[in-house]
C-alpha cells in the first residue's frame, strides 16, 4: 500500500510523538532536526525529503520501546521503501535505504565516529551487521547515492538535541516533500 503526501502527516501526528529509542527527542523532533539540518546544509528537496523520511519505517512498525535491548535490528530502512516508492525517485529512496550502511561505513572509515555514536546507536551497530570491513566499505562508497546516504546520516547522528527549534512539519511537507514527489512524477 503506498502512502499519500496527507498519509505521511498523519502518521508523524499519529506517532511522531513516541520518543526516538534510547535518544532525547520523539521520532518527530528526530525528523524535523534531519531536515533542518540538511536545510541549514543546503540540500536540495531530495536530500531534505530523505532526512525527514529516513527513520519512517520506525512509525511504520511496531517493535516497542528500544528493540535493540531485546537484540532486535527492526529494519526500519527497508520498511517504508514499498509505502514510498510511488512518490519519490531513487535519490530520495537510496538514502533512505543506505542511512544504516552509511553507519558501518563511516565507522570504518572515520577515526572516532563510532566512539561518538550513542549508545543505542552502538547496539543496532551490532545488530545491522557490525563496522563493514575495508573492501565492505570501499562496495558501500561506489553504489550510486550512497554519498547522499553518508550526509544524511551525519544529520541523523545530530539530530538528537532536546528542545531544538526547527520549523513544523508543514513547512517540510508543502516545500521539500511536496517538490521532491513531483520531480519523481517528471513535473
Amino acid at each position: 500500500m503506498a502512502l499519500t503526501l496527507p498519509d505521511i502527516t498523519t502518521l508523524f501526528e499519529q506517532r511522531g510523538a513516541e520518543q526516538y529509542t534510547g535518544e532525547p527527542v520523539t521520532q518527530l523532533e528526530h525528523a524535523l532536526q534531519s531536515a533542518w539540518l540538511a536545510e541549514q546544509a543546503g540540500a536540495d528537496d531530495e536530500l531534505v525529503t530523505a532526512a525527514l523520511l529516513h527513520d519512517l519505517g520506525h512509525l511504520l512498525a511496531e517493535h516497542g520501546a528500544t528493540p535493540t535491548l531485546r537484540g532486535i535490528d527492526d529494519l526500519h530502512q527497508f520498511i517504508a521503501l514499498p509505502f514510498l516508492r510511488p512518490l519519490f525517485g531513487p535519490r530520495v529512496l537510496d538514502a533512505i535505504r543506505l542511512h544504516v550502511d552509511a553507519k558501518r561505513y563511516l565507522c570504518a572509515s572515520r577515526p572516532g565516529y563510532h566512539a561518538a555514536l550513542s549508545s543505542d546507536s552502538q547496539r543496532s551497530l551490532v545488530l545491522q551487521g557490525g563496522v563493514f570491513t575495508p573492501q565492505q566499505a570501499n562496495d558501500f562508497i561506489t553504489q550510486p547515492h550512497a554519498e547522499a546516504a553518508v550526509q544524511l546520516r551525519l544529520w541523523d547522528d545530530a539530530a538528537k538535541a532536546p528542545q531544538r527549534a526547527t520549523p513544523p512539519l508543514a513547512h517540510y511537507m508543502a516545500q521539500h516533500v511536496a517538490r521532491a514527489s513531483r520531480l519523481a512524477a517528471g513535473g
